[in-house]
């Protein structure tokens, strides 16, 4: 294997293999995956093209009893701190969402056991019926989907249909971090595994509901277990072509149980590429501003055709993570790059791959 014949791959449109990629990551240079990466970006995105987002996400309450071991954020029911947000506090943030130029909201809370499914259903429609279509909101991550489901005692498709009754549009795919179970294993022994993670996500696209996926680096995760995460977000999409996005992030290593040391931006930028090449039937790929700040946008360059200006996350806060709410600054940066960036609402549709 060379160089020469997965570039020779690319061009004619073949899927890469993990093996391919292993090659890549262990031997290509960054020029090298650029240019392979840029060439599958091309294939849905317009060369120079690129969008954004001003978004917000809610963490509407801090309560949570996964015990997630790179998690800084959450606090168990018996500890003080935690909280929970009434609709009033989120609509307040929604507000402040809007008057800054933003119209899209994330929810990201945890596994509270005292919050029931009607907490959740009726924010929801509350913000559906108050906003109407002037934000979007990106109702859960799908792990806490899975919880809520078992909470109430309803299956993953009922489930669904609750939040589709209570103008929910979106569940991304939060909660995946690297989804191998042996990962699971070391981390967060109490979320749920691969499979019934994947088992979840095929229920909220059976029923209409629009998904994403994501995948945090970082932690202590072999290359093949990065590899096998890139292969069955591929696969799940071949079965399901459910997946709007693929946004990558890295650990925040501060105030955190297992601590560690955070990985460099090129690394972040080599992975980024690496996905880009492997996920050829994903329509966008994410760079994460929130966690590489200005730097994200040198993903660009890497693959990446789309990021968030974030005003607020306090997970990844929590845990080291700095916001900068000068914007233009940051979109100047794209422009320097040689792109042209351009606001992008949620509702638009997504571009379509013409070719695997």
């Amino acid at each position: 294997m060379d160089i020469n014949e997965i570039r020779t791959k690319v061009a004619a449109r073949q899927r890469i293999t993990p093996e391919d990629a292993a090659y890549l990551w262990q031997n290509a240079t960054n020029e090298e995956l650029q240019a392979l990466a840029s060439q599958v970006r091309d294939r849905f995105h317009p060369a120079g093209s690129c969008t954004y987002m001003i978004m917000r996400i809610i963490n509407y309450t801090n309560v949570c009893v996964a015990q997630c071991d790179y998690c800084a954020f959450y606090r168990l029911p018996s500890q003080d701190g935690g909280y929970v947000m009434q609709q009033a506090e989120v609509f307040a943030k929604l507000d402040e969402l809007l008057q800054l130029g933003g119209d899209l909201a994330a929810f990201n809370g945890g596994f509270n056991p005292a919050l029931p499914l009607a907490y959740y259903c009726d924010l929801f429609a509350a913000i559906r019926a108050r906003y109407g279509d002037s934000l979007e909101f990106y109702a859960l991550t799908i792990a806490e989907f899975m919880y809520l489901a078992d909470h109430a005692r309803l299956s993953y498709p009922e489930t669904a249909q609750r939040f589709k009754a209570a103008g929910v549009r979106w569940i991304t795919g939060g909660g995946s971090e690297i989804l191998t179970e042996d990962f699971r294993r070391r981390h967060s022994k109490f979320k749920y595994t691969v499979a019934q993670y994947f088992e979840a996500q095929t229920a909220i696209v059976a029923a209409g509901l629009k998904t994403t996926a994501t995948m945090v680096i970082g932690f202590d995760e072999t290359l093949a277990e990065r590899l096998e995460h890139l292969e069955r977000t591929r696969q799940f999409q071949d079965q399901t072509n459910g997946l709007a996005s693929f946004l990558c992030w890295t650990y925040k290593p501060y105030f955190t149980q297992i601590g560690g040391i955070e990985i460099t931006t090129q690394e972040y930028l080599r992975h980024l590429a690496l996905s880009r090449i492997y996920l050829d039937n994903v329509p966008r790929i994410r760079t994460s501003v929130l966690t590489q700040n200005e730097r994200a946008l040198e993903g660009l360059l890497y693959g990446a055709d789309d990021f968030d200006l974030p005003i607020e996350d306090e997970v990844t806060q929590k845990a080291g993570a700095t916001i900068d709410l000068h914007f233009d600054k940051i979109l100047a940066y794209a422009r320097t790059l040689g792109f042209t960036p351009t606001y992008r609402h949620v509702p638009q549709p997504e571009p379509v791959c013409s070719q695997v």
